[in-house]
């Protein structure tokens, strides 16, 4: 079975895109808590309130971390998407940490983002346009069969 860890941005569906195409491959797949605000305010929910911003966002910061750090582990392919809209450092973040456990590492990301994405799409082994093609390539990946 291929773990596959879908980091990145939280506004569209592609990570639903991937899960649809992937049916019938013998692929899991896990990802980050795309719930935003359950994402944003974890950690006071747990760990209690902050009056300060700052420590507010780190509680959730470190909470995530320990998700994230163990699915990248876990994951076979780390898959990183990034997105139109928002500027995602988390995301980038990601793949580094990825790249850095030796993780084969797919971007998946629009052309217009090429230039600002040139060191991430260097450390990774494919850059996708579309959710289409990361399906394909986890289709080849377990069975070498090509599209039709």
């Amino acid at each position: 079975m291929l773990k596959v860890y879908l980091s990145g941005e939280i506004h569209t569906n592609w990570r639903a895109e991937i899960a649809q195409g992937a049916e019938g491959l013998d692929v899991v797949f896990s990802a980050p808590v795309t719930d935003h605000a359950a994402s944003d305010d974890c950690g006071v929910a747990i760990l209690g309130a902050e009056a300060d911003k700052f420590w507010h966002d780190h509680k959730g910061a470190q909470l995530n971390a320990i998700r994230t750090r163990k699915a990248i582990a876990d994951a076979d392919i780390v898959v990183v998407r990034f997105g139109d809209k928002y500027k995602q450092w988390n995301a980038a973040f990601d793949a580094g940490y990825a790249s850095a456990l030796g993780k084969s590492l797919i971007i998946l990301q629009p052309p217009e983002h090429d230039h600002a994405l040139k060191e991430v799409d260097a450390a990774a082994l494919a850059v996708a346009r579309s959710p289409a093609q990361v399906v394909q390539m986890l289709r080849y990946v377990l069975d070498g069969s090509l599209p039709a």
